[in-house]
């Protein structure tokens, strides 16, 4: 939620006692003493909301409500006066003001007002946002599930790749999607009113190669597992892409290309092309908070196809979740998810929500931690120093919470 509000007040001692006030609520607070100075900052992007004395010389209040309701007219501004006016505060709320409180008012009433439009304001921002990406038709974000940082690292890429001509390399490990994130890729980019073709590199010939780029021309080719593309298929596809086809390439695969080009088995012009673009799709063990997100996504889907009511997801299950090691990757979990929603998974067995044992936010948070940690060790091998490292935490922060929840680095190592 947004935390910025723009105090705007022409008294200097008014104006730092309220702004106290709002940074000891750990708010951004932004003080003006005039409205020219503050409508520097209303604009329709601006992400928090405005708090403004009535009475000022010059350009007052009241004009600075209408400024702002002229800008974005969705944008909070709760007016203060001294005067104690009823009349003054109709006004003020006939003429779009958030909300009117007298001066001196308590802290914790001007807070609570502020909290209030806030999360108002943020409501606001989001749904905009929201209907941006469906005006855009914004692939990376409908197909591109996640909010980590490496989630979001992803679209963000996709989007740069897409909108480029060149040829595209996507790689990562068994399960983690490489053919949607061709698709994104595809979808995304102009040619996305062109043909999306997919073939399988290992049974593609020379001819059947230059029939699918006959195919797809000024659209896409997916060619999936590209490291398996027969020898002479490979050195056609090189001499295809040297006479600068309408069609673009997307290749993907899950083997290491530069070991398959050291040992010979990879054409090396073929390797360089395709590896000025790569797009690198990371595991679940490196986002493991993206695991319940992607997880309920799938049970939706998976009890929509089976024509069954998805059940809920506990606390208990997320976490039990996050603390799994899952090799498949998306497609593992899009497995266990279909799974749980015909009654077949064992996954996070225990009291369900609402049972004595129901875990509360501090718990389920507390659970979320042991696992990224428990998760950590894992793929460290036990090296607490490594584990540490990745979650981005002082040692001695580390090891306190291990203690805390009786974790031994030593238990995990191979």
């Amino acid at each position: 939620m947004t935390t910025t509000v723009l105090l705007v007040d022409d008294d200097p001692a008014v104006r730092e006692a309220l702004a106290q006030t709002l940074e000891l609520a750990d708010l951004t607070c932004i003080a003006a003493g005039s409205f020219v100075v503050a409508a520097d900052h209303i604009t329709p992007a601006f992400d928090g909301v405005v708090l403004s004395d009535i009475r000022m010389p010059g350009r007052d209040g009241f004009h600075l409500l209408g400024h702002v309701r002229s800008v974005d007219a969705d944008l909070p501004v709760i007016l203060l006066t001294g005067e104690g006016d009823i009349p003054m505060a109709v006004k003020a709320m006939g003429e779009g003001a958030f909300e009117f409180l007298e001066k001196p008012c308590a802290a914790s009433d001007l807070l609570a007002v502020v909290e209030r439009a806030l999360k108002t304001r943020a409501l606001v921002l989001e749904n905009r946002a929201l209907r941006q990406l469906v005006e855009r038709g914004d692939p990376a974000a409908r197909m591109i599930f996640g909010s980590s940082a490496l989630a979001e690292g992803l679209r963000a890429h996709v989007r740069r790749v897409a909108q480029a001509s060149g040829d595209v390399l996507v790689t990562g490990a068994q399960g983690s999607g490489i053919p949607k994130i061709a698709e994104v890729i595809h979808l995304s980019s102009l040619r996305s009113k062109r043909p999306f073709l997919k073939r399988a590199a290992h049974d593609l010939g020379a001819e059947a190669l230059l029939e699918a780029y006959a195919q797809g021309e000024g659209g896409s080719l997916f060619i999936d597992e590209i490291g398996m593309l027969p020898a002479q298929t490979q050195l056609a596809l090189a001499e295809v892409l040297d006479g600068a086809p309408a069609t673009r390439l997307i290749a993907g695969t899950t083997r290491d290309l530069a070991a398959e080009l050291e040992a010979g088995r990879f054409n090396a012009d073929l390797y360089y092309r395709l590896t000025v673009m790569p797009v690198r799709v990371p595991a679940l063990s490196e986002r493991p908070e993206d695991i319940p997100v992607l997880f309920r996504r799938y049970v939706a889907q998976a009890a929509e196809q089976s024509g069954q009511v998805a059940p809920p997801v506990t606390a208990r299950l997320e976490a039990a979740l996050m603390a799994r090691d899952w090799h498949g990757n998306a497609r593992a979990l899009m497995s266990e998810a279909m799974r749980f929603v015909m009654g077949m998974s064992d996954a996070g067995e225990g009291p369900a929500d609402g049972a004595p044992g129901d875990v509360g936010l501090v718990a389920h948070l507390a659970q979320v931690e042991q696992s990224l940690i428990e998760s950590a060790l894992r793929r460290a091998g036990g090296q607490a120093s490594e584990a540490a490292r990745t979650l981005k935490l002082p040692r001695k922060t580390f090891y306190d919470k291990c203690t805390r929840y009786g974790l031994r680095p030593e238990d995990f190592r191979d």
